[in-house]
């Protein structure tokens, strides 16, 4: 089992910057692919970024440019930088790590909450 702690959300106004981490532990390896997921009230769940355990990065559309993810393999740690924010932005924000690829779990967090606002 692998279990997954979002921290760092929280209220932010137009143009300010948040960082997200999610703290793993129990069975993780720097072989899971980890990713940032969000969900808006109403709205289905999409992905935000992804990055593998080689350090390749993928982003959605939305954030490009914006959002940074990073992940720190000695602390099981992944990051994700958040700059210009825009009230688009508030979600729930969920961590995920994915193993399947190498026959494990896909694991989620429980979430944290990001609201852009004035």
């Amino acid at each position: 089992q692998v279990q997954l702690v979002e921290s760092g959300g929280g209220l932010v106004q137009p143009g300010g910057s948040l960082r997200l981490s999610c703290a793993a532990s129990g069975s993780i390896s720097s072989d899971y692919a980890m990713g940032w997921y969000r969900q808006a009230p109403g709205k289905s769940r999409i992905m935000v970024a992804a990055i593998t355990s080689g350090g390749s990065t993928a982003y959605g559309d939305s954030v490009k440019g914006r959002f940074t993810i990073s992940r720190d393999n000695a602390k099981n740690t992944v990051y994700l930088q958040m700059n210009s924010l825009e009230p688009k932005d508030t979600a729930v924000y969920y961590c995920n790590a994915d193993g399947r690829a190498a026959g494990w779990g896909d694991y989620w967090g429980q979430g944290t909450q990001v609201t852009v606002s004035s």
